[in-house]
């Protein structure tokens, strides 16, 4: 009977999920392999006869799907934080004092402490026990969906285990690759003629960033849980954070087993001894330890900083150190114009990977280790941080050993080289008109935040500047579709939509574009500030040093770099044809954000074409009146105001059950507001 059928089919997946998950997170299988097979095929043969009944998290999924033509950015529900870093002993006593400070506290604060994995943090979220999504950490707001290849892990998942799950809960985890399956790979790719990876790390992130499926599940990535990030409000969970992880495990999901709780400075001390004594022979890289306090009541008392939790830690372990020669010092001239000296070395494996250049961060540092050309160097590298010249080996300096100056003028453009005040930074003053920033700084003004040129990727803008046709930004509006027809992967439609894309940027306002020009240290907010202070753009570039100070976030290094900037006649020129190409804006409205408004701390998306204002206007009329106003729509959206032609935004907000605002109920809004 075909019920009798499905019911066997169900059971199979279960009992399939629990062998897996006893194999590959326990490493203790219940049956051979054999056997397991016999049970595998018998799922196989069931599903095939019965195509319809195959659902995603049946095991015999995981071998992965067709590739993907590229990867999809998704917005953490709870954002990803990064963690700070103790380099000593000494940290790790300043960590637990200033806890027991903000905890009122004499008493010694309990840990949970972990191996810091050397992999990729990622973010799985299971809605109904499924798994749904995988996404990269990314910035921390915004990551990468990897679905397609977390799902061939056998040590994931697919559906969890037990019973009591949230409806909905977000996993964290690292994401890494054994030495012994590195090793393999490795193995393979040499006898191949392929260039090998240059540590589980690098294998492990080369593989997640497959867009096709079939290949992670051939490379055996494994995970271990480290965290959580958005769980539904029905949920209750532990009050402990390693209880919390021990639940995780008993619904299926992989932790590590060498992770404990410890108590104070002491605990923390006696468990750095032990796994960095172990770390030899773990079967993973490791680059830490993380230590996080264990109650969870806790952490809101505790909270966050800008960018890191102040519960948590990652003690580093020291870094690891080889000598080498100093052959040259080259300089890297970045897209603000910075010029950084680089150190080429004769090549040399550090932590596992060959280093053959190395930052020397800037002139007064190379003055202060007395770094010399010729010289016989320490260099350092500390887990995936850019490896340095820590200084000289003076013992084997050598007589012809040479003093390094930094150039008076670029070495790309000849501009004039000029240092910052107080600042160690010498700069080109090249700006939009120098080779080497010319493809940073298009990519910078086409940005979103910039001029939000939508379809100018870097490999486009890439091809247009290698192939001569754009070297300036007012270059790109005197583009034609035919030109870009003939770039590489450019069809007739998507060059027309790239022109278009141009053509709707002439819209824009007096801060994007002070933002796009990429005057250095002139951020987003900078940029607004000064827009809203002097509102127009003539005002700006005429202003003198003291005019500039009197603008909010403008301090004496930032009006050097306006002024200096404005003064250049190339970076003047280029801003002429952008002028003359048609870009224009309204005139600021220098209005102070209301606090009595229906959209103060409101987030709201714009959509489809507006009738009685630009979206411009109602962008900044939105801002003026606290709203928040974002590109996409997301659970977090108050407001979406949809005007004619609105596509997908709509839709999407209308399945999240968000409020829509018609043109005309939104103006009225404002209305009551105004009155």
């Amino acid at each position: 009977m075909p019920t009798i059928t499905h019911k066997k089919l169900n059971e199979l997946k279960q009992k399939l999920a629990k062998l897996n998950h006893a194999y590959y997170v326990l490493d203790n299988p219940l049956i051979s392999d054999a056997q397991y097979d016999e049970l595998y095929q018998e799922l196989v043969a069931i599903e095939r006869e019965n195509p319809q009944w195959i659902t995603l998290d049946s095991p015999t999924q995981r071998v992965g799907d067709k590739p993907l033509s590229h990867f999809e950015s998704v917005t953490h529900a709870v954002p990803m934080f990064s963690l700070d870093n103790a380099f000593s002993q000494e940290d790790l006593f300043d960590f637990q004092r200033r806890i027991k400070e903000r905890l009122n506290t004499d008493s010694e604060i309990e840990f949970s402490a972990e191996p810091k994995m050397d992999g990729l943090a990622i973010n799985i979220r299971y809605e109904n026990g499924k798994l749904t999504q995988a996404t990269t950490r990314g910035d921390g707001l915004v990551g990468e969906d990897v679905t397609h290849n977390i799902r061939t892990m056998q040590s994931v998942p697919l559906h969890l285990l037990g019973e009591g799950w949230p409806d909905i809960l977000e996993v964290r985890g690292e994401v890494f690759m054994s030495k012994k399956v590195f090793n393999q790979l490795n193995a393979e790719s040499i006898q191949r003629g392929d260039k090998p990876f240059a540590n589980p790390r690098n294998a492990a992130a080369g593989t997640l960033r497959q867009l096709d499926p079939k290949i992670a599940a051939q490379r055996k990535l494994s995970l271990y849980l480290y965290g959580w990030g958005q769980i539904s409000d029905n949920s209750q969970l532990p009050e402990t954070y390693d209880a919390v992880i021990n639940q995780f495990k008993l619904w299926g999901l992989p932790t590590n087993p060498d992770a404990q709780v410890v108590i104070g400075s002491k605990g923390m001390s006696e468990y750095y001894d032990m796994l960095i004594e172990k770390r030899p022979n773990l079967t993973y890289e490791i680059d830490g330890i993380v230590y996080k306090v264990n109650a969870l009541n806790t952490h809101q008392t505790l909270g966050f900083t800008a960018k890191a939790p102040r519960w948590a830690i990652a003690r580093k372990f020291p870094a690891e150190e080889v000598w080498t020669k100093l052959l040259e010092v080259e300089i890297q001239v970045g897209r603000t114009g910075a010029l950084t000296p680089v150190a080429r070395l004769e090549p040399v494996a550090v932590g596992g990977v060959i280093v053959s250049n190395a930052t020397l961060h800037n002139q007064d540092e190379i003055d202060r280790k007395d770094v010399r050309i010729g010289d016989m160097v320490i260099v350092r590298r500390a887990g995936d941080v850019i490896p340095e010249v820590v200084g000289p080996v003076l013992a084997q300096r050598p007589d012809n050993a040479k003093n390094f100056v930094m150039p008076h003028s670029c070495p790309e453009c000849g501009s004039e080289v000029i240092k910052e005040s107080d600042k160690a930074v010498y700069r080109c003053t090249g700006g939009l008109y120098c080779p080497a920033q010319r493809k940073r700084a298009l990519q910078h003004f086409v940005s979103r935040k910039a001029m939000d040129i939508v379809g100018l990727g870097d490999k486009l803008i890439d091809q247009l500047c290698d192939s001569g046709r754009v070297k300036h930004p007012d270059d790109l509006y005197r583009l034609e579709a035919k030109t870009l027809e003939s770039m590489e992967r450019m069809a007739s439609k998507s060059a027309q939509k790239v022109i278009d894309a141009i053509e709707e940027s002439k819209e824009t306002t007096l801060a994007r574009f002070i933002f796009a020009l990429g005057v250095p240290e002139v951020g987003e907010v900078t940029a607004k500030n000064l827009a809203n202070h002097f509102l127009s753009l003539e005002a700006i570039k005429t202003a003198d040093h003291e005019q500039l100070l009197n603008v909010s976030d403008v301090g004496e290094i930032v009006a050097d770099h306006i002024v200096t900037f404005f003064q250049q006649p190339h970076n003047e020129e280029v801003i002429n044809g952008l002028i003359v190409a048609g870009i224009h804006w309204p005139t600021p409205v220098n209005n102070k954000v209301s606090n009595n408004s229906n959209f103060v701390g409101k987030v709201v998306v714009l959509t489809g074409t507006l009738q009685q204002v630009s979206r411009t206007d109602a962008k900044q009329k939105l801002e003026t009146l606290g709203a928040k106003v974002t590109g996409s729509v997301s659970s977090k959206t108050d407001y979406v105001i949809a005007g004619e032609k609105a596509g997908s935004k709509l839709t999407k907000a209308e399945q999240l059950g968000i409020s829509v605002l018609t043109e005309a109920e939104w103006i009225e809004m404002i209305g009551e507001t105004n009155g």
